[in-house]
């Protein structure tokens, strides 16, 4: 009975609305008191049985709720036979509480445009060389699966064969299309504008970035930010003390009805609803931009940033680096190339395949034996030969050794804003690179947007010699810059950061820098969405468009100011309703009730401000 009651809650608020209208009705048009009389009692007695059953469940938790003070001030205005007053309160409580959950279930749009994204099912090559439509969790990792122009794609995966170009904005909230060919990653739920094309499923299901992102979104819209475990903790000792002024508002003036007023007034609807409908409407507008903010704590730290800390390859620049001068020494000869490539090829480092870019295409050597230095470089057996590729580090553990000439090369080509490739055979050193990476365009103007965001320390952090950081620091305007670092080294500078009191962000690709993501107060992963940037990190641009982060900034701040805006607003009614009630005549019961809900709206429509947020 109590299940069917609470899940007709719309329904009895629609005939106790219309019970009202007929018992006004009755009593301004005819002046008929029966049917006046009995139409508030029906309202009333049909009114309280949701907001009863729900304080009993309440109190059998030990929890003294808003539904409580509302049960006892309609038992209190029935024994005093105030029924009009009775009939209105419940109806207006259970008013507010429809348009709370449709406010949310609005709020929550971001996940229903999501999951309605997700595709249902695929077209998947069988053993007999036919194509199935498969339902899409049917489909395994390893199947090949055909996108027609229109599609959806139903996995992570790898383009096999043919071409086409792919809407990518239910990952990067970028409505521009991408080039899709053979080698190419594709996400479950892009949409292929055009073309045809066959591809290798490698993630599936809730293990797709698509999966991922639903299944972060819905987390985070759950999560409890500190503003609502404050109001958490503030209604445990708040509603107990409404209850108890009621009680002394009888004693002392023997007034049953001022005493239901006071219980009345006290309900704070506003301040239930106003903090998670903020934070819900600010996690649905950042999803549908491409930002993930995994939860409403990571909002109120990220508003409170005062530091930024940048890795450098993959961040401020394109990640893409080109070797920009060489030089050879007298030990270089015509195989020494082949032996640098041969090395190279082991490596995915983005040094080394700029290497392999600048050689071009060479044969390549068996390598017998590979040691990869951490922070210095690579030592290789090739061919006969002992073959070290690296930085200085590396030269000085190896123990090359380097003239005036070679240090006085090394540091003008750092000065020019290089990264080191040198190169040694046996024991002699051969050649050097000069490789740099360009500056992501528009970069420096979004640096600048943060610092009028209130962003104080803009600083980069990398592996590179201190001369490029120099460089790229200068060019961005950052505020500082540290270069020659090992992941463990940058990790380090952001606690040492964090123990001077700063509230620090960490910007890196998610992978490499996992520590430094994990330590930050909050930790930003640029890219695509790798598993390692949504499971580290507690903001994921899926973009990597700098723009997207200071949309991202600018969001938190408005949404942690709209949280701070909508309590101020709900206890500031609580207690100009409980003045004008002791002191002045203006106050009834009724009107308290219709200035909950009004505010209840005005906290609602504050909220859903931001669900159009847009940075300035």
């Amino acid at each position: 009975m109590q299940r069917l009651i609470l899940s007709s809650k719309n329904k009895i608020t629609l005939v106790s609305g219309i019970l009202i209208i007929i018992g006004f009705i009755a009593h301004l048009g005819f002046q008929n008191t029966l049917i006046f009389n009995t139409s508030f009692i029906i309202a009333s007695i049909i009114g309280v049985a949701p907001i009863a059953i729900q304080a009993y469940q309440a109190l059998k938790v030990k929890v003294i709720s808003i539904d409580v003070l509302v049960t006892i001030a309609v038992i209190g205005a029935f024994i005093i036979q105030n029924y009009e007053e009775s009939a209105i309160v419940t109806f207006l409580f259970l008013f507010g509480s429809y348009l709370e959950q449709r406010t949310l279930n609005k709020t929550r749009s971001a996940i229903k445009e999501l999951t309605e994204m997700a595709p249902e099912t695929a077209w998947v090559l069988q053993d007999d060389g036919e194509w199935e439509e498969t339902d899409v969790d049917f489909v395994d990792e390893g199947d090949t699966i055909m996108v027609r122009t229109g599609g959806k794609v139903p996995v992570d995966g790898t383009v096999l064969s043919g071409s086409g170009y792919a809407n990518e904005a239910s990952i990067t909230g970028e409505s521009e299309v991408v080039s899709k060919e053979e080698g190419a990653p594709v996400f479950a739920g892009t949409i292929l504008e055009n073309g045809t094309i066959q591809i290798r499923a490698d993630q599936v299901g809730e293990d797709t970035t698509f999966g991922k992102i639903i299944e972060l979104v819905e987390e985070a819209q759950d999560s409890k930010s500190a503003a609502e475990r404050f109001i958490d903790r503030f209604s445990q000792w708040y509603t107990p003390a409404v209850l108890l002024l009621g009680i002394i508002t009888y004693l002392f003036t023997r007034n049953v009805e001022l005493a239901v007023t006071v219980l009345v007034l006290g309900c704070p609807g506003a301040l239930v609803i106003g903090v998670p409908v903020s934070n819900v409407a600010g996690i649905g507008n950042g999803a549908r931009h491409g930002v993930l903010l995994k939860g409403s704590e990571v909002i109120q730290d990220f508003s409170n940033v005062d530091t930024i800390l940048f890795d450098k390859t993959g961040t401020l620049t394109i990640g893409n680096p080109e070797v920009g001068e060489t030089k050879n020494y007298p030990s270089f000869n015509d195989q020494t190339m082949q032996l640098i490539a041969s090395v190279e090829a082991e490596s995915d480092h983005p040094l080394a395949k700029a290497v392999l870019n600048h050689i071009g295409s060479v044969e390549l050597l068996d390598v017998e034996e590979t040691d990869v230095v951490k922070g210095g470089g690579i030592v290789a057996h090739v061919a006969g030969h002992n073959v070290a590729i690296g930085n200085v580090f590396l030269m000085e553990q190896q123990g090359i050794k380097i003239d005036q000439e070679a240090r006085a090369d090394f540091e003008g080509f750092e000065q020019r804003g290089n990264s080191l490739v040198i190169t040694a055979v046996d024991g002699q050193l051969h050649n050097i690179m000069g490789i740099r990476d360009q500056i992501r365009p528009g970069v420096k103007e979004q640096l600048a947007k943060m610092k009028k965001l209130g962003v104080k320390n803009l600083v980069v952090l990398s592996g590179d010699n201190q001369g490029t950081v120099d460089l790229v620091s200068r060019e961005l305007g950052l505020t500082e810059a540290h270069g020659h670092l090992l992941p463990e080294d940058k990790a380090e500078h952001l606690k040492n950061r964090q123990a001077q009191g700063e509230i620090v962000a960490f910007v890196g690709d998610g992978v490499n820098d996992a520590p430094s993501l994990a330590l930050a107060d909050i930790g930003i992963a640029m890219g695509s969405g790798t598993d390692v940037a949504i499971e580290t990190s507690d903001v994921v641009l899926m973009n990597s468009d700098f723009d997207h982060l200071n949309h991202a900034l600018g969001l938190t701040k408005a949404t942690n100011a709209n949280m701070k805006q909508n309590i101020i607003i709900a206890i500031g009614v609580v207690l100009v309703l409980l003045a004008g009630l002791f002191f002045s005549d203006w106050v009834s019961m009724s009107v308290g009730m219709l200035v909950h809900e009004a505010s209840i709206l005005v906290v609602i429509f504050n909220a859903m401000r931001l669900l159009s947020y847009k940075l300035k």
